[in-house]
C-alpha cells in the first residue's frame, strides 16, 4: 500500500527489512526524464524483492535561497505527490527543505539518509543532480561516498525531447509561451488543473455559451488565452468531455484582478457547482485580447468552438 511521509524521520519503517530503492529529486512536473529515474528504481525493487520509494522536497530550494524570486512550480505539492505515486512506488517522502536540511554537507547526505532509512540499498538520481550545502555534491561524489557505506548509486542519463534535454525549466518556458502541445510531449501526459466548480455571474450564459467557473491559482501561470481541453471528474469514473477553456482576465466583460479559468463543453454539460473536476489542456488556440464589444466577442467564441471541434476531428 502506498504511503506519504512528511519527513525522512517519519519514513524509517517504510521498507521494513527489505532493501529500499530510493529515487531522489525535486521532480517538478514528473516529466519523462523524472519518470525514467523513478522507473529504474521501481524495476530494480521488483527484481530484488525490495521496496521502491521517492524522496522529494517541499518547498523548492529557491524559496529558501531566493525568496524574492523563487522558481514557479508546474505542480503543487498534492498534484506532485499523486503523480509520483502513480509511477508505481510504495511511498513518497516529502522532506521539508529548510535551513537545517540545506546545511548538510555533501559528504554527510548519505549517512543522514541511512540513519533515517536503515534499509536503504540504492539511490537513483538524474545525471545532473546536485546536492549538499552549496550544491557542492555531484554524482561522482555520491558514488564515492556510497562505496564507503556499502550503498549503490544509479545515475539516469538525461532524456532528449526534440533534440534537447527534457527539463522542468524547459517545460515551464513552454507553458508560459502557450506551447501546451510541446509541453505535453515532454511531460508524457496532458498538463492538467483541478478545481471545484463555483457559481459565477452567468456572463457566459448571457453570451449564449455557458461556462463552468473553475477557481484555480497555479504557482506557474500558463499563457493567458483560449485552449482546447477535456474535462472529467477529478476522482475518475467518467469519460472526458471535449471543451474549450478561457484562462484570462476577461477584459471585454470585466477586468479581473487575477486570471480566471472558464470552461465551455462542446456537448451537453453534466456538471455543476460543487463538482470537483480535472481539466486536461491539449492545444493553444489564441491569446486573450479585448474586443470592441459583446457582439465581436460572441462571434470570436463561435470561431473558437469551431476550431476546437476541428482539432478533435468533428
Amino acid at each position: 500500500m502506498a504511503n506519504v511521509f512528511n519527513s525522512l524521520a517519519a519514513a524509517s519503517a517504510l521498507a521494513g527489512r527489505r532493501p529500499l530503492h530510493l529515487a531522489i529529486g525535486m521532480f517538478d512536473g514528473v516529466h519523462l526524464g523524472h519518470q525514467a529515474v523513478i522507473d529504474s528504481a521501481a524495476r530494480s525493487a521488483r527484481r530484488s524483492g525490495g521496496v521502491a520509494a521517492v524522496l522529494t522536497f517541499d518547498p523548492h530550494p529557491s524559496r529558501l535561497f531566493r525568496p524574492e524570486a523563487p522558481v514557479r512550480l508546474i505542480m503543487d505539492r498534492p498534484r506532485r505527490v499523486a503523480a509520483l505515486l502513480a509511477q508505481g512506488v510504495a511511498g513518497v517522502i516529502v522532506q521539508p527543505f529548510d535551513a537545517a536540511f540545506a546545511s548538510i554537507e555533501a559528504e554527510d547526505l548519505l549517512p543522514h539518509l541511512r540513519a533515517n532509512l536503515p534499509s536503504l540499498h540504492t539511490v537513483y538520481v538524474g545525471e545532473n543532480w546536485r546536492f549538499g550545502k552549496g550544491r557542492r555534491g555531484d554524482v561522482a561524489l555520491l558514488v564515492a561516498e556510497a562505496k564507503k557505506l556499502g550503498l549503490h548509486v544509479v545515475s539516469a542519463p538525461r532524456i532528449n525531447g526534440d533534440g534537447e534535454p527534457i527539463s522542468s525549466t524547459r517545460i515551464r518556458a513552454l507553458l508560459t509561451e502557450g506551447r501546451i502541445d510541446a509541453a505535453n510531449v515532454l511531460l508524457g501526459s496532458a498538463y492538467g488543473s483541478e478545481g471545484v466548480v463555483a457559481g459565477g455571474k452567468q456572463l457566459g450564459r448571457t453570451l449564449g455559451f455557458p461556462t463552468l467557473n473553475l477557481p484555480w491559482s497555479p504557482d506557474l501561470q500558463p499563457r493567458l488565452g483560449v485552449y482546447v481541453v477535456t474535462v472529467r471528474r477529478a476522482e475518475g469514473g467518467d469519460a472526458p468531455h471535449r471543451a474549450v477553456a478561457n484562462y484570462g482576465l476577461r477584459p471585454t466583460v470585466e477586468q479581473a484582478i487575477s486570471p480566471q479559468l472558464e470552461v465551455h463543453l462542446l456537448d451537453d454539460c453534466p456538471y455543476g457547482p460543487g463538482d470537483f473536476l480535472r481539466t486536461d489542456w491539449l492545444a493553444f488556440l489564441r491569446p486573450e485580447r479585448k474586443f470592441a464589444g459583446i457582439d465581436e466577442l460572441r462571434a470570436q467564441i463561435a470561431l473558437d468552438l469551431e476550431a476546437a471541434r476541428a482539432w478533435f476531428g468533428s
